[in-house]
């Protein structure tokens, strides 16, 4: 199982990889010498399907499918066809093979995308697991029951984020007559 890890603040924190039937507790982050601890008690169900968060602790996880980076260039290009038949051109034999190509590609990664399990309270990503079939995908009141956690009071972000500076409005100025 591939878990990525994310914060209270549903940041990033790193990758680990685990055998979920070795249910380590101390796990270090690929690429940091950061460890975090998992917690597995009630995690797993009796078909040893993951039922809830074990980074956070989180009762509810929903499935997601996870498409590939390349989706987003290939649904540019199924926009750039269909731009092309719009001008008239689709009657040429290039531009149909090539519509018809950004289709196969469009369906086999709508097809082949695999499922991943996402905890609703920290957004932790769960990949190469078996999915047990009582999760259901996001639902939005569910969602609203999991609002981004504040920050304790004295802890500062780790990358602070400065407000954009707005400048007021100039004064019209007053014309005197004399």
């Amino acid at each position: 199982m591939q878990i990525e890890l994310r914060d209270r603040d549903r940041r990033r924190i790193g990758r680990i990889d685990v055998d979920p039937a070795l249910r380590p507790t101390r796990v270090g982050i690929v690429g940091t010498g950061r460890e975090v601890f998992l917690d597995w008690d009630t995690a797993l169900d009796d078909a040893g399907h993951l039922r809830r968060c074990v980074a956070c602790g989180g009762p509810e996880v929903f499935r997601e499918k996870a498409f590939p980076q390349v989706t987003g260039f290939v649904v540019a290009l199924a926009f750039a066809g269909a731009i092309v038949a719009a001008l008239g051109f689709a009657n040429e034999p290039a531009v149909l093979g090539a519509m018809a190509l950004v289709l196969v590609l469009d369906i086999a990664i709508l097809v082949l995308s695999k499922q991943r399990l996402v905890c609703y309270r920290c957004r932790t990503n769960y990949r190469g697991l078996p999915i047990a079939r009582y999760h259901r995908r996001w639902d939005r009141a569910t969602a609203d029951r999991y609002p981004p956690q504040p920050r304790p009071a004295g802890a500062t972000p780790a990358a602070p984020r400065r407000p954009a500076r707005l400048r007021p409005a100039p004064r019209p100025r007053e014309r005197t007559l004399a």
